[in-house]
């Protein structure tokens, strides 16, 4: 089972996440970026992929879609907050998006 990220690392953690556009989500302890594609079959493929690495690791992004547009939240549920998972998936999202 994973832990909720500490005082301590959380900072080093997310700082570079935050210089790639995700933001702390408000009222919650959750990060969150809109990932925009070129259509949406580019949008579609991408979530297919990560989907792909979520289920692997078995950590799942709460996401809508809408045409080229993937709205993107994460947060450990069973930890109630954010955890190593959380950032590791969006390292690989920035990284699948190119």
């Amino acid at each position: 089972m994973t832990e909720r990220l500490s005082e301590e690392t959380r900072d080093t953690l997310l700082d570079p996440l935050l210089k790639t556009g995700w933001e702390v989500t408000q009222g919650r302890d959750a990060i969150q970026k809109t990932f925009q594609f070129n259509n949406f079959v580019d949008a579609f493929g991408w979530m297919t992929r990560v989907a792909i690495w979520a289920e692997k690791w078995d950590h799942h992004p709460e996401w809508s879609n809408v045409y080229k547009t993937v709205e993107v939240t994460l947060t450990t549920h069973d930890v109630d907050g954010l955890s190593p998972l959380d950032i590791k998936l969006a390292r690989k999202m920035d990284g699948l998006a190119g």
